[in-house]
């Protein structure tokens, strides 16, 4: 009976806990973002179209990068500041292994969430502009997409503040951009496309160079991811 009651608890829990992320993931300017990325494709798209360039996988790819990045955006830079404005962070920090049950979950939530989307625009993009097999770009999407997004997370542990965490994730993202061509066919780059081919590279040594940059950004997630978290134990530098 009490291994009844206190699963029933958890469970409670668990669902409260669901339904206050997803509030805090859909409030405020998450809806205006997924507006722009949404926008941003479709103009993208269509002057593609308009100037009848070559399509390909790696166009679709192309033109679904930026969107990702605008979508987990605002979720992974603003949630800290959005619970020390609504003066939930006291509470959240009074839950036992906080880290774990809350922000951890929320994450999960917020990349599964994006995900959805990605495959909804790669579905979106397969009808209007080329045939691409949608749960795979939407899967290598996610690389490069949670990959900042966890950056995004791990500054704002350090920075506590939404719009000084979004100032230092535009100014690394103007650093990667500017570094582009010296990163850009290499395993180091954060954007690089794994559906282009260079002319003059053995298709084989592509695909080592893809799967060791796919193992880096795997490696830098869980490291933001872990030192995010851990930064969140210290309750003294947040209330």
């Amino acid at each position: 009976m009490a291994a009844k009651l206190n699963m029933k608890n958890n469970l409670y829990i668990l669902m409260k806990m669901i339904r206050y992320n997803l509030k805090i993931i859909f409030a405020n300017r998450f809806i205006w973002f997924l507006i722009a990325a949404l926008g941003f494709f479709l103009f993208f798209a269509i002057q593609q179209v308009l100037e009848n360039r070559g399509m390909g996988e790696d166009t679709v790819y192309g033109l679904l990068i930026f969107p990702g990045v605008l979508l987990i955006f605002y979720p992974s830079v603003f949630g800290i500041q959005h619970d020390d404005d609504s003066r939930m962070l006291e509470i959240l920090f009074g839950i036992p292994n906080y880290r774990y049950k809350v922000w951890l979950v929320r994450l999960i939530m917020i990349y599964t969430l994006v995900f959805i989307i990605i495959v909804l625009f790669s579905a979106l993009a397969s009808v209007l502009l080329y045939k691409v097999n949608i749960f795979e770009m939407s899967v290598q999407l996610m690389f490069p997409i949670i990959f900042l997004g966890s950056m995004g997370f791990m500054f704002s542990t350090l920075i506590k503040n939404g719009n000084g965490t979004a100032v230092a994730m535009v100014l690394i993202g103007v650093a990667l951009l500017i570094l582009q061509d010296a990163m850009r066919n290499t395993q180091w780059n954060p954007f690089l496309n794994p559906f282009k081919i260079p002319n003059n590279l053995n298709e084989v040594i592509w695909e080592g160079t893809i799967r060791k940059n796919r193992i880096f950004l795997g490696i830098g997630m869980l490291v933001f991811i872990l030192y995010g978290l851990f930064n969140l134990q210290k309750r003294e530098k947040f209330v």
